[in-house]
């Protein structure tokens, strides 16, 4: 791949950041960054993967695509829904699921293996730590022993989420691969191009897909049936499973949160604290918060849950429907179709804009996830497609300009409370919805664009990156 120097001038001045400035953000010389423009030179691995963050772009953004990327996908059709909910261990679908994976199969690979070596590049290096990456890598490997390896440097690497695994017997080799996590836990291996996941969604607007729905007389729910393959039940009951199984495992975990941060527990508490004249609407409050809490625990805590559609955001979704399960005894059918509703409209936000934190800040990951669930509870209560786009709308439109600023970049403060806050402003959204549907102005593909050009226009200190808001602020 060659760089194209022509895109990062344009993304400079795009954002008003001027050579100097730049190159005070790259410990680099404003003469470098006046190279890297004039094709005179071109900046170093470590330097693009900052310059990607900084601008909030794909690594891949910055080569000519005369040839395409082997990380590179289409977006001119939506993928099966089984790439946007994936069970693993949190908190990070690029740092612990997709090492995660890759683990797993090589394990799998060499059942006798009974020493593994594990080298991790670039930015799983950088941040492993802090994610967890190496811990969620021994739990994978073991009962066999291993050894987990941080190297720093960036020099020539083909994507900044490298891994090197190795496997003994004996003290001798028997197997070796280098492979790359690329993001919402997919994975990629050197020597095999990345084969992106089957586009079995030909539509990928909400206006058509809302059109085909009406002309055929069909939920949305159906027109997932109509799209995914017949193994696509099967995997939807045995992810709402990893959902509840989550929940029921946080409420009874206590202790503290790994990090640093002393963060405690709340989620049982939370349950357990029924006030003796408590309302109807305060229990619903506590409880509902309670299920986010128990979820995002157990993600921050390399545990395993379901992304929905991230890591991070992964307790809103099954929050309010585990809840209005245990209150109105909806079948586990009648929640996975709900479920489907949900991964709809999480995919069309993947598609046509970002659920990435360190792209677009938190309003994608939030953002997203309250969209999810405000269409889920939409479909349950058996809401026409006007008024579950409606509530979908109204949960993304009033997440705008969320940041990302996870204090010493673990995903517990501010984004444990912020799941359980979302999975309230679901239920709002919703319940306004019902109500209002006729009334609205703004669509949902509108505020979705609204949402992507949002989030290109936050600055990187508030895009996962820890630099800015409460991370820069915060002091023990």
């Amino acid at each position: 791949m060659k760089f194209d120097y022509n895109k990062l001038a344009v993304l400079r001045r795009k954002q008003k950041i001027s050579q100097s400035e730049l190159g005070e953000k790259l410990s680099v010389s404003n003469q470098a960054i006046s190279k890297w423009e004039n094709g005179v030179s071109k900046p170093t691995i470590e330097n693009l993967y900052m310059l990607a963050q900084i601008f909030g772009v794909s690594l891949e953004y910055f080569f000519e695509t005369s040839k395409p990327s082997v990380f590179s996908r289409s977006d001119k059709a939506m993928e099966s829904l089984t790439e946007l909910y994936k069970a693993g261990r949190g908190p990070s679908s690029s740092h612990t699921i997709g090492p995660e994976k890759i683990c797993t199969r090589f394990k799998n690979k060499n059942p006798d293996a009974d020493f593994f070596k594990v080298t991790l590049f670039g930015s799983l290096a950088k941040t492993g730590r802090g994610h967890g990456t190496d811990e969620v890598i021994r739990k994978t490997l073991a009962p066999a022993k291993c050894e987990v390896l941080f190297d720093y440097s960036f020099a020539d690497l083909p994507h900044p989420n490298t891994m090197d695994i190795e496997a003994f017997i004996s003290g001798r080799k028997v197997d070796s691969v280098r492979a790359y996590s690329i993001g919402g836990g997919s994975v990629a291996y050197d020597n095999h191009p990345y084969i992106p996941p089957r586009k079995c969604y030909q539509l990928s607007s909400f206006k058509d897909i809302s059109a085909y729905c009406k002309e055929h007389k069909i939920r949305l729910c159906q027109f997932v049936d109509e799209n995914e393959d017949d193994k696509f039940d099967s995997y939807m009951e045995q992810i709402w499973n990893q959902m509840k199984e989550s929940i029921e495992t946080g409420l009874e975990t206590e202790g503290i949160l790994p990090g640093g941060l002393n963060v405690q527990r709340k989620a049982k508490f939370l349950f357990n604290q029924q006030h003796i004249d408590e309302s109807k609407e305060t229990r619903e409050n506590r409880i509902v918060c309670s299920y986010a809490f128990a979820v995002s625990e157990q993600n921050a805590a390399g545990e395993t849950i379901v992304t929905a559609p991230t890591c991070g955001s992964a307790g809103v979704v099954p929050s309010v429907l585990y809840y209005q399960q245990q209150k109105h005894s909806y079948s586990d059918d009648e929640i996975i179709n709900a479920l489907k509703t949900a991964g709809i409209i999480g995919n069309l936000i993947k598609t046509n804009a970002s659920i990435s934190g360190a792209e677009c800040g938190c309003q994608v990951e939030i953002g997203s996830a309250c969209a999810m669930a405000a269409a889920a509870l939409g479909e349950l209560f058996g809401l026409n497609i006007d008024k579950i786009e409606y509530a979908a709308e109204i949960a993304i439109e009033h997440h705008l300009g969320l940041t990302c600023d996870p204090i010493c970049g673990l995903v517990q403060i501010p984004c444990i409370e912020r799941n359980a806050v979302a999975a309230m402003r679901a239920i709002n959204s919703v319940n306004l919805a019902s109500f209002l549907s006729d009334t609205r102005k703004i669509s949902f593909d509108t505020v979705v664009r609204t949402m992507y050009e949002t989030g290109k226009d936050i600055s990187s200190e508030y895009k996962e990156t820890s630099e800015g808001g409460l991370a820069k602020v915060y002091t023990e």
